[in-house]
């Protein structure tokens, strides 16, 4: 299905070398002061062919907004945006030579013949430039609430930097990595990982890495237990973004070598407030907000088109074969999704404190 959401409710639609992409965003209130300029300074955080660490596709990710705001305010029925592809090139593509890595394959086996498979139809993650519009908007309603969202790039490849967890996290250090457009902490680090990236690229080659997103300003007692737990949506909006292959939240992974002395979060109060001295699982318990920041990190897998021979199948032979692909791809998405991380999990928060 291509609808998420319950009291927000996101639909996305369009192919990679169609017309144009979209989506459809239900449940934001009226009488939200529609912040174009931010809005497009967010789509051009995701949009390729900025330099070369992306695709050479180019394309100004300029959105239409055809309903849903009036006067520049929202006016609480659905926001449509559609979003024209300007720079397609569908004769790199041929259909009968499964990639690796790709959804060819498993798009051929759920829509047969019919399956569009130019720069992987509706599977690319150019999709994600609607899921990042639904996000700016969600981000400009919890703003009105003091609720700042940012994200990092951990690493690249072999190469990381500190994590949120280690550190004191302000809604000034994120804003201000979202201005950035290789969002790092330390910026020595930051070369050392474009090195990654272009040395991948100059062998023909990709690499993946993590995006350490945090949310904070949250007030405690958003989400719910199990399938309706903060995890659980910010969870299943991730998992939609092409690429990604694991998300830990706090100390995710990490607990499995600790003991639950060091994993717990003791409670202090001021007097007037509860918090945690620690925040080992991530400003959230039982899939409700504790009031600390929420901290989760993303796996983003190598970019799955490269240039070297791999084995493959001609489906229309049946016959094993060598593929190069050709195309214009990006050597690294870990930059770009960052973006879309942030969105999903806007999205996800916005619905928590709705339940």
């Amino acid at each position: 299905m291509n609808t998420w959401g319950n009291k927000i409710k996101v639909t996305i639609f369009g192919e990679s070398h169609g017309a144009g992409i979209g989506v459809v965003l239900d449940g934001i209130p009226a009488g939200l002061a529609f912040d174009t300029d931010f809005i497009k300074n967010e789509m051009n955080r995701r949009a390729p062919g900025k330099n070369n660490l992306s695709t050479p596709r180019k394309e100004a990710d300029e959105f239409e907004v055809m309903s849903g705001v009036f006067d520049g305010k929202t006016c609480g029925t659905p926001i449509c945006a559609v979003i024209k592809n300007t720079n397609t090139r569908s004769k790199d593509y041929t259909p009968n030579l499964l990639r690796p890595g790709h959804a060819d394959f498993t798009g051929f086996l759920k829509y047969g013949q019919s399956h569009d498979f130019r720069g992987g139809g509706h599977f690319s993650g150019r999709i994600t430039a609607g899921l990042v519009f639904a996000g700016a908007v969600a981000k400009l309603v919890l703003k009105t609430q003091g609720i700042e969202i940012g994200s990092h790039i951990k690493s690249i490849h072999a190469v990381s930097e500190n994590s949120f967890m280690d550190i004191d996290i302000t809604a000034n250090l994120l804003t201000g990595l979202c201005k950035k457009d290789f969002p790092v902490m330390d910026e020595e680090i930051a070369d050392k990982m474009k090195e990654e990236i272009t040395s991948a690229s100059a062998d023909k080659n990709s690499v993946g890495g993590i995006v350490e997103c945090a949310a904070v300003g949250l007030k405690p007692g958003w989400g719910a237990p199990f399938f309706a737990s903060l995890e659980s949506l910010i969870s299943s909006l991730i998992f939609s973004i092409p690429a990604v292959k694991g998300i830990e939240f706090g100390r995710g992974f990490d607990f499995a070598d600790m003991f639950g002395s060091e994993a717990n979060d003791p409670f202090e109060t001021d007097g007037k407030n509860i918090y945690t001295t620690t925040n080992n699982n991530g400003g959230i318990n039982g899939g409700i907000t504790n009031g600390m920041p929420v901290v989760f990190a993303v796996v983003i897998k190598p970019t799955p088109s490269i240039a070297k021979p791999q084995a493959t199948v001609d489906t229309h032979k049946m016959e094993n074969t060598i593929l190069e692909i050709k195309g214009r791809h990006d050597p690294c998405i870990v930059q770009r999704a960052a973006v879309v991380i942030e969105s999903a999990a806007a999205l996800a928060i916005l619905e928590s404190q709705n339940l």
